[in-house]
């Protein structure tokens, strides 16, 4: 096998070996080979980086005579040409996150060169320290590694081999015989929805109805202990279905900008969660967390990038995109020309407010003369605030006239813009720097009924991202519903991937 090493791999010549000493491989060489072989720990692929083609040749290198310069430095370039690889996928993902419908810009980011860090980290002697360095620092990272390693003992465990009977009724309530109880209750404790050790009843009950609720509420689902179909088909994913939405959520985590700053606004949109948090030296303190409302996975997905909130919009007005004003509003008015006034329309030519509803201003919206708006109040589609993050796709959170939608576990209601469940606690989260916006005031402007703009001190990092994934610091898992189909894309993506050559 090392002859084909030599012989595949193209001459190179470095400055300096890395890895060989007087024809040795050396103890950092080892290193760097062990970090290869157990890649698969940090969600990626060990083949990736031919680990155990390389592993043979080290051993082989070390237990015969030494090696020749030329075959030293060939091996010793193909080493280093996987290790680059390896921190390069490491630090910054696998994919341009561009070719998966994820909207961040890998060149605005901090330079990595990996070259360079290895080479830095080898001179330092601290590879391994180096290596736990280069991978995200944001602590859900850390924890979804914790997560993998778990998910995957548990995949080798014949529990989800023979899949749960369906309920004869179609459904599971309490109180119910079911011939599935005793393999149910063993998945749910290994699971940690249910303590080991629990007795299983003669019947669907007590513990066990506590436990489903537990795996319902850790699954994007109503926890009301129902076991149907939909519920079924979750506890009958096996772990290695887990392990992959743990993997693609790692690898986002990689390309994701999560650290941007000191204070962040996130919406994870399969999650339907808004977060705000204040992120220094490595430790996060979520400030802020609440339900939204996303785009409809249908035709109106919410887009993923990352902008810098400026402004705030107190009592706004919401002035109609063209597409839904050709697809619905004009259509509806048509039907119902009581609806303009009753919700509080108004046409728009060039900075001129039209009150009068006729044929010819709705034709003129349709050839693009002329747009509509609908005034500040309570009917407003925006609700009475609306927090601006300026960007080429029209997109922004709001909050919204019917808050009833929240109560829904499943939220992608809306054409793509995010509403929002608390707007008077994400306002004083924005605002906390500007002390004379107290939440009196805050109240009192989106209450007004006339349009207010107030321009942020310092731009606050807004990034609307993508995470089936999610593990908590208690070590509890959730998995949530590929609403989108991301997680499809990126898996293809990721197969593409695979499979470059490692040649010097």
């Amino acid at each position: 096998m090392l002859a084909a090493w030599l012989l595949g791999a193209s001459a190179m010549t470095w400055a300096q070996p890395l890895w060989f000493a007087d024809g040795r491989p050396t103890q950092v060489a080892r290193q760097a080979v062990a970090a290869l072989a157990h890649a698969g720990n940090d969600g990626l692929e060990a083949s990736d980086y031919d680990a155990d083609d390389l592993g043979r040749a080290l051993t082989q290198a070390s237990g015969g005579p030494a090696l020749p310069p030329e075959a030293a430095e060939r091996l010793d370039g193909t080493l280093t040409s996987a290790m680059r690889r390896y921190l390069s996928d490491l630090h910054k993902g696998r994919v341009d996150p561009r070719t998966v419908h994820a909207s961040f810009d890998m060149s605005t980011e901090k330079p990595f060169d990996p070259d360079g860090y290895l080479r830095a980290a080898v001179a330092a002697n601290r590879l391994p320290d180096a290596i736990r360095e280069a991978a995200p620092a944001f602590p859900l990272y850390g924890t979804l590694r914790d997560a993998l390693a778990r998910y995957r003992t548990l995949a080798t465990q014949p529990l989800w081999n023979t899949p749960l009977p369906a309920p004869p009724a179609g459904k599971l309530t309490d109180g119910q015989p079911y011939a599935g109880l005793a393999p149910m209750a063993q998945r749910l404790m290994a699971l940690g929805d249910l303590p080991a050790g629990t007795p299983v009843p003669d019947r669907y009950t007590g513990a066990l109805v506590t436990a489903v609720q537990s795996f319902q509420a850790r699954h994007g689902m109503e926890a009301d202990g129902v076991i149907g179909k939909a519920t079924l088909a979750q506890l009958n994913t096996g772990p290695a279905d887990r392990v992959r939405q743990i993997v693609l959520t790692m690898e986002r985590l990689r390309w994701t900008p999560l650290t941007e700053g000191p204070r962040m606004i996130v919406v994870n949109v399969p999650e339907f969660v808004l977060r705000a948090y204040d992120f220094q030296d490595g430790k996060l303190d979520i400030k802020l967390e609440m339900k939204v409302i996303v785009g409809k996975a249908l035709d109106t997905r919410t887009p993923l990038f990352k902008e810098d909130m400026r402004y705030i919009e107190f009592s706004p007005y919401w002035n109609v995109p063209p597409s839904i004003a050709r697809s619905e509003l004009v259509p509806r008015l048509r039907r119902d020309p009581g609806y303009f006034t009753r919700q509080g329309f108004e046409f728009v030519s060039g900075t001129s407010a039209v009150p009068a509803l006729n044929e010819a201003n709705l034709d003129a919206v349709l050839n693009g003369r002329m747009r509509i708006r609908q005034r500040p109040g309570p009917l407003n589609a925006l609700g009475d605030i609306k927090f601006v993050f300026p960007n080429n796709q029209n997109i922004y959170l709001h909050h919204t006239p019917t808050p009833q939608l929240f109560k829904r576990d499943r939220r992608d209601f809306s054409h793509g813009c995010i509403r929002v469940e608390a707007p008077v606690e994400l306002a004083k989260f924005v605002l906390q720097d500007m002390p004379d916006w107290t939440e009196d005031r805050i109240r009192q402007a989106m209450t007004k009924g006339t349009s207010n703009t107030v321009a942020l001190h310092q731009p606050l990092p807004v990034v609307l991202a993508y995470g089936t994934a999610i593990a908590r610091a208690d070590g509890r898992v959730y998995f949530l519903p590929d609403i989108y189909g991301q997680d499809k894309v990126l898996e293809q993506a990721l197969r593409q991937h695979a499979g470059r050559s490692l040649t010097p």
